[in-house]
């Protein structure tokens, strides 16, 4: 059983969205001790975005992809499309950055959303290639994007549905901590109120202990 976190705040372990992703990390590993954890620390310049190698290999036969473009973007991204599909479980703790992902997490995103790899196209549309599994979303933000004191609009709920989607991940469940920049007190009871949706949630949740090869064959 293995856990993919995905930490995209450039303040790392400071950050909102860090703190929270971690709640939901000690909650399932609470009830999958025995998994295994890996950190994809994404946040700051820690990813690089795409280069040229990538975009032109796009474009080619995918039997040409690894003796063509060896190195580069290219062989990152099969690194971090194979780090996804090992896992059975994926935490993204990330902040909303002007109403929508930040660009690290986007970078990530343009690495793993791969034509011909983790989906393809096909004559109904795109069609994911990754077996679903749940996917756990910590988000913060400095204002409020839901509820009857949202004060500004949500670009990346909609998105990371998406594009997430796109690939075959649809079993996506979203927490969030709001108003972080409204004051200590704001920030408290946006805390208590994401502590309880925990609570509530993983009370309820029971992630299978099937293996990964076990999953894969599923």
């Amino acid at each position: 059983m293995k856990i993919l976190h995905v930490a995209c705040s450039p303040r790392g372990q400071a950050s909102e969205s860090d703190r929270l992703s971690q709640k939901i990390l000690g909650l399932l590993l609470k009830r999958e001790p025995a998994a295994v954890l890996v950190n994809r620390v994404i946040g700051g310049s820690a990813l690089s975005h795409i280069d040229e190698s990538y975009a032109t290999a796009l474009g080619a036969t995918q039997q040409s992809l690894a003796e063509i473009f060896p190195e580069g973007s290219m062989s990152r991204s099969e690194e971090l499309i194979e780090e996804l599909e090992s896992s059975d479980f994926v935490v993204i703790g990330t902040p909303m950055h002007n109403f929508t992902v930040p660009s690290a997490l986007k970078a990530w995103i343009d690495h793993v959303v791969r034509v011909r790899r983790t989906f393809n196209v096909t004559a109904d549309g795109k069609v994911g290639a990754l077996r679903d599994r749940p996917v756990f979303v910590a988000v913060s933000s400095g204002g409020r994007y839901s509820g009857k004191h949202a004060r500004q609009p949500d670009f990346l709920t909609p998105y990371l549905k998406a594009i997430l989607g796109t690939i075959g991940l649809h079993d996506l469940t979203f927490f969030s901590v709001e108003g972080s920049a409204l004051g200590q007190d704001a920030l408290a009871e946006a805390r208590a109120k994401t502590d309880r949706a925990l609570q509530e949630h993983f009370s309820a949740f029971r992630p299978s202990s099937r293996s990964a090869d076990e999953w894969a064959c599923a």
